[in-house]
């Protein structure tokens, strides 16, 4: 499984504008661990609703997704490293993912997101050559 991460279309990063977007701080960190009959999504996202998830495919892509609500309280602030605005994260899929099977659960500001393996379909081994 690949993923590919996607900054949020809105938001600033050290007050610089980068054309009609500027470069984000508000995406989630991500972690993705395998277990026997698995893969686990662990996005790190303290204080958002759980209502305003969304998870799509799209071909064989997972999209998780966070907009947060009309009239987010967007304070001065004075020092902030993390956010609580939106993201885009997308993660490639292979054919051993059971995409059928995928959940998700929000619980104490971590989003899982379980892709269960489709038995018999386990993901081809191959080498990569380094030039």
């Amino acid at each position: 499984m690949n993923y590919y991460q996607s900054c949020a279309a809105k938001g600033n990063y050290g007050n610089r504008q980068r054309g009609l977007f500027y470069r984000s701080m508000e995406r989630a960190a991500v972690n993705i661990y395998r277990t026997d009959s698995s893969l686990e999504i662990l996005v790190f996202a303290p204080g958002r609703i759980r209502e305003h998830f969304s998870l799509a495919i799209k071909g064989n892509e997972l999209e998780v997704s966070y907009t947060p609500p009309e009239g987010f309280a967007r304070p001065e602030w004075i020092r902030r490293e993390y956010s609580r605005g939106g993201f885009i994260r997308t993660f490639a899929l292979d054919p051993s993912i059971d995409v059928s099977g995928i959940t998700a659960k929000y619980v104490d500001g971590v989003l899982q997101v379980s892709l269960p393996l489709a038995t018999g379909k386990e993901a081809a081994p191959h080498t990569i050559p380094v030039s």
